[in-house]
């Protein structure tokens, strides 16, 4: 039996299963403050903080790694200090049980979901409303407070933690469901909706979420809304600009900007909506959502496939979109490195263990009918096998396999990420054209050498590569360093790529902005953040440097 028969008895009948402060002095923040922490875990973030008590026992036990003092940010000092009659008058704003100065609750709401960035906040408030969340703005723009927006806290660029020691306002406790309309299939709810929440009480209504992210158990929709979040599916249903049809935000004077409109058409003036998504909070806080969701097909195909090269894997996507067309609905790639670190820190099985080549494609169909979705699939094997592009590959034969094939792909969110046994991990989340994308990797492992290891992994079919550089401590005085920044963004720059795909700039990368943004923009988004946040209490310190 030759090799395209041999693989397509393989990929038909063989399954194999697998085992994400107003007058105050000027104070420099020396960063070494932050630490970095890497804690291996497959829970979600929410159930880790509930199996943490306290959570300060939690943050002890993580490995620590720390910023070099080279890195300083200047504490604004137009910004005032917490003091008793400010808590007193929050009190007064969300009640006892939303204001929480526990100090071990603090570190954990502190601290980043990579932890990476460590803030000092001295208060968290949960506001149950609006009204509440623009009280709380209102009083803190009058007495120049600063505040970070906060959802479910599982950003990768330190967006959602304090800097310094702004105020945290979660948003968690605003998590009702308004409606569903079952004809149009428009859901309007509360910023602190948890994601996974959301998805499973469309898919009682036969409906479901356009966004899917490895955090989607404890993220919220507020926070998705203010990054842009990406996400899985985005090749198939498109990015949140194009599916939130309206938003509800409180400025930072405490007005309350209705613009949740559920219509799908409505060019009435400017769309300002359009201006708070991915902004990250730090030109209005983002209460209510209304989006725009698709039907949830029955039909789910899954395959897992290997090729040789770089150029293999392009021309997969193109024949996927030519074969598969309306069913595709994720392209996902892993290189050799990245899936050797999962499977040997991850407890998961090689899905294809006699395979040895150098790229890996998780792709996915969705469509309505199982026998013709699975012909397509079929088919688009056939011919890929016939063209050489693949040399090895299964299909999920049920859903435990579907899962067990997609938790390989996310085990790099939420086991964060399994470099981080081997030392320091250097995240970067680029948008580079799909022909230009792998290049920067292989650059990045001949300038480096054997001083640290580089792997890749990302969205293939919306050119989004998730670049991870591992090495032994986190030093940015270390020689091996500068063989990376500000290379990264310069050569992402030189093609024609964005910084950010993603994750958004946050506090990690703001001083990068320039590199995907042209000085004139720049300055442009200064005056709009001047205009709605006059006296700059959003989210400080954060998107733009």
């Amino acid at each position: 039996m030759n090799k395209r028969c041999t693989l397509l008895t393989r990929l038909s009948i063989r399954a194999r299963s697998t085992g994400d402060e107003e007058n105050s002095s000027s104070t420099t923040l020396d960063t070494s403050r932050y630490t970095f922490f890497f804690h291996e875990f497959s829970l979600s973030f929410q159930n880790l903080i509930a199996r943490v008590s306290p959570g300060k026992k939690w943050l002890e036990n993580c490995r620590a790694y720390s910023v070099p003092a080279s890195s300083k940010v200047v504490r604004d000092e137009r910004f005032a200090t917490l003091d008793d009659q400010d808590i007193k008058h929050f009190s007064g704003i969300v009640g006892s049980k939303g204001l929480v100065v526990d100090k071990d609750e603090l570190e954990v709401a502190n601290t980043d979901w990579m932890r990476k960035f460590k803030g000092s906040a001295q208060l968290l408030l949960r506001p149950q409303s609006s009204n509440q969340v623009a009280e709380i703005l209102k009083y803190s723009s009058s007495r120049r407070i600063a505040v970070v927006p906060q959802g479910g806290n599982t950003g990768l660029v330190g967006g959602s933690v304090p800097v310094f020691d702004e105020v945290i306002v979660n948003l968690g406790a605003m998590n009702s469901i308004i409606s569903f309309d079952e004809v149009s299939g428009i859901l309007i709810c509360e910023a602190g909706c948890i994601l996974e929440t959301l998805d499973k009480f469309l898919a009682d209504k036969g409906f479901m979420f356009p966004l899917d992210l490895g955090a989607k158990g404890s993220c919220q929709i507020g926070g998705n809304v203010s990054t842009n979040a990406g996400g899985l599916r985005l090749i198939r249903y498109g990015s949140l600009h194009g599916n939130i049809l309206g938003l509800e935000v409180v400025l930072s004077d405490g007005t309350i900007l209705d613009m949740l409109s559920s219509l799908r058409k409505d060019n009435t003036g400017y769309d300002l909506k359009q201006l708070f998504i991915g902004a990250e909070g730090t030109l209005g806080v983002v209460t209510k959502v209304a989006v725009l969701t698709p039907q949830k097909l029955p039909s789910v195909n899954v395959g897992f496939l290997a090729c040789t090269d770089y150029t293999s894997c392009q021309k997969m996507l193109l024949e996927a979109r030519k074969h598969l067309g309306e069913v595709l609905s994720a392209f996902e790639f892993i290189d050799s490195f990245a899936l050797d670190m999962v499977l040997k820190h991850s407890g998961h099985r090689h899905p294809l263990p006699d395979a040895k080549e150098k790229f890996y494609l998780l792709i996915e169909t969705t469509g309505s009918n199982q026998s013709h979705d699975k012909e397509k699939l079929d088919n688009f094997v056939e011919t890929v096998l016939t063209q050489g592009l693949v040399v090895d590959g299964t299909i999920a034969q049920d859903n435990t396999q579907i899962s067990n094939f997609w938790h390989i792909r996310e085990a790099w969110f939420l086991q964060l990420p399994p470099l981080g046994k081997a030392g320091a991990v250097y995240k970067y989340d680029l948008s580079i054209p799909i022909k230009d994308l792998y290049n920067l990797v292989e650059i990045l492992r001949e300038r480096l050498g054997g001083l640290a290891t580089v792997v890749a992994y990302g969205h293939l079919g919306d050119g989004n590569l998730h670049l991870n550089i591992s090495a032994p401590d986190y030093d940015e005085k270390a020689s091996f360093f500068f063989q990376i920044e500000p290379f990264v963004y310069e050569w992402t720059a030189a093609h024609k790529g964005s910084v950010s795909a993603e994750h958004g700039l946050g506090f990690m990368k703001a001083h990068a902005i320039h590199y995907s943004r042209s000085p004139e923009t720049v300055e442009l988004m200064r005056k709009m953040k001047a205009m709605l946040d006059p006296n700059g209490i959003l989210n400080p310190y954060k998107v733009i440097a």
